[in-house]
């Protein structure tokens, strides 16, 4: 083993990028990739990397920012909301498989307080893996995917009783102390209460005077701060890392805020994300597997079938569908890093009984987790398999293809780019009855434009063949709202070469490359600090009683001079770039009414009654969007309501829709 702790680093480095790049190369997730880091360079293989404190800690840390940012992503109100799921569900299912588990493994000779903990382990699921493939695949806020996560919850506060099990187990006591169990869930419901108190009445205020000082990187330390130390009061209680980040970012969920906190963050979560998934692959004993290939591979497939089995029976009684259940259930069929953690008490015990079972177990329940990207990213044929039939024809995304086919062969305009100006452009051409087809590649702004009925693509906007299939033949304009000139430029080429008679327009962020645009064939370009300059000396002059006709003729001029008049600037050092602050500016967004919500029953006037100052533009309602509906309209369950406003009046009328 190499004991040189820079040494181990740079090697686990260069494997990682290595074979992390071989694995997007081979279509493969990055998971994996991480997954088999771990296993080759672990202490069961090569064993460069050593079984140490710190290798246990900072992975842990991954988890604890992956599940803050699912905070960010909720809020107190969808909570309200999802409660029935939550403590429903998610008790069922954690109930249901620990108690089945639990009487097979007494069965083979095992008490009961080790057959409980062998039980409540493969309960468990991989909040750290599910969360991530969920939200990489855009499936987090579908059916399959909210009711996951309700079962994910859940586990985490199961941990809390199965802890206080198996703390009697540790002590060698034939059962756990009733005394003990009181006083740790009694600690864990004080830190709830600590942390959701913190979050209500401290974080805004924290975070409002944090931001007035404009200081990113005290920005960047407030938001470490809250994260980490929400954490650890939650593992003071007893209760997991991750539970207190989960409500630490749940209450910034509320703050207008959350966007450039979970932006902030972001970097930190993925690479100590990259080092929780070597890490479970460094559990992986590749010796035991083969030794024991037989039982390691029955309990793996035991575990799998009898955990779908449940968790689909469990959830089809909250979902009416038996494709969603079982699609579900598939999800959450992996096992988990709790489970791990309450095998090896089990194997630390010293106990006889039980501990045959649990070293192959052990190596099941990480085989699991190593091949559940693959698991993961099939959940939707795996379920049809299961079922034995093609399952439901359409999605929640899928009937605006029909829609996107039929504009193909009608004059229109194509955006490239739905960003924030790309979607400005959308609303103006939607006013004035034009039609248009966006194209993108950020899958979730596709997801969330294709759910709130509008006609968008995924795919590269330079792509030849997917200008054609938007319908570049028949448009009558080509919009360009990429700020990247290099991308523009290559956009513009590839229209030119399929067709030279259709106007495009480009926008940029200035007049850097603005000749060369024109040379390749963009009828106009606007550079939007140039044009924002123009409306502003335009309103001077007239506001200096300058006649109208004079101030259009200077405009007119500074523009085909190509702008040459207000490029004499001086720029400061410290400039900031137009668009840094994401904090106050008009967004879309769609809100998903789940079961059990105040919305459902009541009409859009009670909702706008509740002081929701966002302007609502949309119900898609099965498949079918209704544009500008009227204070009439009833809201019901599984609607998906359209709002537009600033960030901090669309997390209010989130709240009001969710839980009034």
């Amino acid at each position: 083993m190499i004991e040189q702790p820079l040494t181990q680093v740079l090697i686990m480095l260069a494997a990682s990028v290595f074979v992390v790049t071989l694995a997007r190369r081979l279509g493969w997730p990055p998971i994996l990739g991480y997954l088999i880091v771990g296993m080759g360079l672990g202490p069961h293989a090569v064993g460069v990397i050593p079984d140490s404190s710190t290798m246990r800690v900072l992975p842990e840390l991954g988890v604890v920012f992956l599940v803050f940012t699912l905070g960010l992503e909720f809020s107190l109100p969808r909570m309200l909301a999802m409660r029935r799921e939550v403590f429903g569900l998610g008790a069922l299912q954690v109930t249901a498989t620990a108690a089945a588990c639990a009487v097979i493994v007494h069965l083979t000779g095992a008490p009961w307080l080790v057959a409980a903990l062998i039980g409540g382990a493969v309960a468990m699921s991989s909040t750290a893996i599910i969360l991530h493939q969920l939200t990489d695949r855009g499936e987090l806020n579908r059916t399959h995917g909210r009711l996951a996560v309700s079962m994910l919850l859940f586990q985490d506060l199961a941990f809390v009783p199965l802890l206080a099990l198996a703390s009697g187990l540790q002590r060698g006591l034939p059962s756990f102390s009733l005394e003990a169990a009181v006083l740790t869930a009694g600690a864990g419901v004080l830190a709830v209460i600590a942390v959701l108190a913190a979050g209500r009445w401290l974080l805004r205020p924290l975070f409002h005077e944090i931001a007035h000082s404009r200081l990113r990187e005290l920005f960047t330390l407030t938001a470490l701060f809250v994260v980490l130390a929400s954490a650890w009061i939650s593992y003071l209680a007893g209760l997991s890392l991750a539970l207190g980040a989960f409500l630490a970012g749940m209450m910034l969920a509320e703050t207008e805020y959350r966007h450039q906190v979970e932006a902030v963050i972001r970097p930190f979560r993925d690479i100590l994300l990259g080092l929780f998934f070597i890490s479970v692959g460094m559990l992986l004993d590749v010796r035991l597997l083969l030794t024991e290939f037989g039982l390691v591979s029955a309990l793996l497939l035991g575990m799998l079938a009898l955990k779908t089995l449940i968790a689909a029976l469990a959830t089809r009684l909250f979902v009416g569908s038996t494709f969603k259940a079982v699609r579900t259930a598939v999800v959450v069929a992996i096992g988990g890093e709790f489970g791990i953690a309450l095998l090896t008490i089990v194997l630390d015990s010293g106990t006889s009984s039980g501990t045959g079972l649990a070293q192959p177990l052990l190596v099941a329940v990480v085989l699991s987790m190593v091949l559940s990207p693959l698991v993961l990213n099939h959940n939707r044929a795996i379920a049809r398999f299961v079922l034995r039939e093609r399952g439901p024809r359409t999605t929640p995304i899928e009937p605006d293809a029909a829609t996107v086919s039929a504009l193909q062969a009608s004059e229109h305009v194509i955006l490239c780019g739905y960003g924030r100006v790309g979607q400005n452009v959308a609303r103006v051409l939607e006013s004035q009855s034009f039609e248009y087809v966006a194209l993108d590649i950020d899958p979730a702004r596709i997801r969330a434009a294709r759910q709130a009925g509008e006609p968008v693509l995924y795919g590269d906007s330079a792509d030849e063949e997917m200008l054609e299939m938007a319908g570049l033949a028949r448009a009558r304009a080509v919009v360009v709202s990429f700020s990247n000139p290099a991308v523009a430029l290559g956009i513009v080429r590839s229209v030119r070469r399929m067709r030279a008679d259709v106007p495009v327009l480009v926008r940029t962020a200035d007049d850097a490359r603005l000749q060369e645009l024109k040379d390749a064939g963009a009828t106009e370009v606007v550079p939007e600090t140039f044009e924002a300059s123009l409306m502003l000396v335009s309103q001077v002059l007239m506001l200096l009683d300058v006649p109208v006709s004079r101030v259009v003729h200077a405009i007119g001029t500074i523009r085909g001079n190509r702008y040459r008049l207000l490029r004499n600037i001086h720029r400061r050092e410290d400039a900031r770039p137009v668009d840094e602050e994401r904090l106050y500016r008009e967004e879309l967004k769609s809100i998903v009414i789940p079961p059990g919500a105040w919305a459902v029953g009541r009409t859009v006037s009670d909702v706008r009654a509740r002081g929701a100052e966002v302007a609502i533009t949309g119900i898609r309602r099965h498949g079918i969007l209704g544009r500008e509906p009227s204070g009439d309209t009833c809201l019901r369950e599984g609607d998906i309501i359209v709002v537009y406003g600033l960030p901090e009046a669309l997390e209010h009328a989130e709240g009001v829709l969710l839980a009034g």
